[in-house]
């Protein structure tokens, strides 16, 4: 399914021209327009999902394979020394577009070091188990 009124639709599916590093039958892989580092891609499904909660098995099987494939490719030919995989899921998340997509974000060795990240927070011993079972309850 395509959702028309999402501009990430639109550019996965060819009605909005993109910067394309790769393209198949299932995903669109292009260049970030407000890019974290030189060479930040999305890998947008061509199908509508909202998050990866909504995301399709046939989907979601692939998507980590093809992030591998993006994220290699940029270090051979960006020459980045490593990449940060990024995919949030909902707007207290970052979720700037509700329409499922990875971030791969090349990293360089001279370059920023907080792209991704978060203030560690303490947690105890008993807070934790029971946060666990709350979430294996949940399942």
């Amino acid at each position: 399914m395509i959702d028309e009124n999402c501009i990430f639709c639109k550019i996965a599916n060819g009605q909005i021209p993109s910067a394309t590093v790769y393209e198949d039958e299932k995903f669109k892989v292009i260049l970030d327009m407000g890019p974290a580092t030189r060479g930040h891609a999305l890998i947008l499904p061509k199908e509508h999902f909202q998050d990866v909660c909504g995301l399709s098995e046939t989907y979601s099987k692939d998507i980590l394979p093809l992030a591998a494939k993006i994220g290699c490719a940029m270090m051979k030919g960006l020459g980045c020394d490593g990449f940060n995989l990024v995919q949030n899921n909902g707007e207290a998340a970052g979720q700037t577009v509700m329409h499922f997509h990875m971030h791969v974000i090349p990293r360089y060795a001279d370059g920023p070091r907080n792209i991704a990240s978060w203030e560690p927070q303490s947690a105890d011993g008993e807070e934790l188990k029971v946060l666990a079972e709350q979430i294996k309850n949940a399942f």
